[in-house]
């Protein structure tokens, strides 16, 4: 098998706490993701499925370096993440985005949709339009880009110059996922994308998500509690349980034949989702 684009090993993370039953603060941590290894394989989508409060969007998030990990590594296309900083983290993010669940909180009230889908080319402005010389056709190239994102995810260039609220849900979340393959990335963590939507628009995102993979060439780790879901979407899924990984296979696999009895009970209790 070829090496993988994604490699963590080993991957903690202990929150400290204080709980005050009666006012007496006691200390105390919360293991929120503990000691965690995968892999991802280029071109693949590996669907991270468990309930509410299992872990799933720390491990995302450690992943990203959206949260520093208490300890253990995560290496990306050969380089360790958690020993990169400055510049040379910031390159390795341009390869690495996300899609958050809640496309209602996740896109600026304040601004326009051209500049939400463009705010990632601006920060990355020299890296991206190296060979444009000047501010004004560099200004041009962006604006043709977000016209080219846009399009790639099924909405009209009219929405340019409205504001997110203007949009339903499912609209809203397509402008998160123009947002985060403006940079054109290698790896998109998915962080429960339909689970805040209507059902049928949730399969509409799913499709989505599933051709702009095929387009792009897109790596995924698809983050739901939805096994269905999951199973449609994926290449392999990793089950989740109380912060640890307790089963990882094909999908086939994992919803034919579950070797872990929480994966088993996890079936039982999702009801049967078309996703056409």
């Amino acid at each position: 098998m070829a090496l993988a684009l994604l490699e963590v090993r080993n991957l903690t993370k202990i929150f400290d706490i204080a709980e005050s039953p009666l006012g007496v603060r006691r200390p105390g941590e919360v293991r929120a993701v503990d000691d965690v290894s995968l892999e991802i394989h280029a071109g693949e989508t590996l669907g991270l499925v468990g309930e509410s409060g299992s872990g799933k969007s720390t491990l995302g998030r450690l992943i990203l370096r959206l949260i520093e990990p208490t300890s253990g590594s995560v290496v990306f296309d050969g380089v360790d993440l958690l020993q990169a900083n400055g510049s040379k983290l910031r390159c390795l993010r341009r390869n690495m985005q996300i899609i958050f669940q809640d496309p209602f909180g996740s896109l600026d009230p304040r601004y326009r949709v051209e500049d939400v889908i463009a705010e990632p080319l601006i920060l990355h402005q020299k890296s991206v339009n190296q060979k444009i010389a000047s501010k004004d056709r560099g200004r041009v190239a962006r604006r043709q880009r977000v016209r080219e994102l846009l399009q790639a995810v099924g909405m009209d260039e009219s929405a340019l110059s409205r504001y997110a609220h203007e949009f339903s849900g499912g609209q809203r979340q397509r402008i998160g996922i123009a947002r985060a393959l403006a940079l054109r990335p290698k790896f998109i963590v998915a962080d429960e994308p339909v689970s805040a939507l209507d059902v049928s628009v949730g399969a509409q995102i799913v499709n989505l998500l599933r051709q702009l993979q095929r387009e792009f060439g897109l790596t995924y780790l698809f983050i739901s509690h939805s096994m269905p879901v999951v199973r449609y979407l994926s290449t392999r899924i990793a089950v989740m349980y109380q912060g640890k990984i307790v089963e990882i296979g094909s999908a086939e696999q994992i919803t034919t034949r579950p070797q872990h009895a929480y994966t088993v009970k996890l079936l039982a209790a999702t009801p049967e989702i078309a996703v056409s």
